[in-house]
């Protein structure tokens, strides 16, 4: 089975830093998109910002001392790594939020809350005592355990809002939020009311999400693309409005994420 993809980390592989990325198996596509494992050994002095634009659902994020429940950030957020250490993660889909959380999936939007649910005992034994090679095969087993009656619970309208989010995140020709609630078969009042309650985020901000995702990994990765022709692609009305948007979310100019990709080439 191929590594899940990623567009949300922006500026992934850096010396020092190792990424896996892995799916749990049958039975839990509905609940969770993949599981992510990083870890990082830095020499004493060295800083590395890892920057994410995030999908449009949560994380369970298990940390050596601490886990949280990580809900999707309409901005840019930086994690900045130092020293050594590890963390382990499950991308959700956007039906699992109601179903890790009794409060509103609104509450978490932008925000990292403590999390106590899920075999938490378990994935820090497994991260600290296991071999590296070994932790993927163990994180498979105990995640499935805890992971497979979650999933029981997604019900149609779950199956709806992940229907919406991976349609708006796949389908390029969506430009509009109205064009998303056609697709699903519901007004766009309805959808936003939907994605509301299970998402917390809007359908205008699927759309942008997935734009600004491919421009900021492809700027960083392909720092030689034109800056026009990529706005034009992902249907911008021109340049202006494109940078305006994103430097109002990633904090900097689609420019500055060229030479930012430049710096960072081998």
């Amino acid at each position: 089975m191929p590594e899940p993809h990623s567009k949300g980390h922006l500026n992934p592989g850096a010396p020092g830093v190792a990424f896996d990325r892995f799916e749990l198996g049958p039975g839990l596509g509905e609940l969770v998109r993949h599981v992510w494992v990083v870890r990082w050994n830095l020499p004493d002095g060295v800083e590395l910002p890892q920057r994410v634009l995030s999908y449009p659902a949560v994380n369970v994020v298990v940390e050596p001392h601490r886990t949280v429940l990580a809900g999707p950030d309409p901005r840019l957020s930086v994690q900045r790594l130092s020293g050594a250490g590890w963390a382990v993660g499950v991308l959700f889909r956007p039906a699992a939020a109601v179903l890790l959380s009794d409060d509103p999936p609104a509450d978490a939007v932008g925000r990292e809350l403590p999390y106590a649910g899920g075999p938490l005992r378990e994935v820090r034994a497994l991260m600290t005592q296991a071999p590296a090679e070994r932790a993927r095969e163990g994180l498979v087993d105990t995640l499935r355990r805890w992971l497979l009656p979650l999933a029981a619970g997604v019900d149609e309208r779950g199956r709806l809002v992940n229907a919406v989010c991976r349609r708006a995140e796949e389908d390029a020709s969506i430009l509009r939020a109205a064009e998303l609630a056609k697709g699903a078969g519901v007004s766009l009042r309805t959808l936003e009311r939907l994605l509301h309650e299970r998402v917390g985020v809007g359908p205008k901000w699927l759309i942008e999400c997935r734009r600004l995702q491919e421009a900021a990994t492809r700027l960083h990765a392909h720092p030689e693309t034109p800056l026009s022709d990529l706005s034009a692609e992902l249907g911008y009305t021109d340049y202006p409005h494109f940078s305006r948007r994103y430097a109002a979310v990633l904090g900097e100019t689609p420019d500055e994420t060229r030479r930012a990709g430049r710096s960072a080439a081998p």
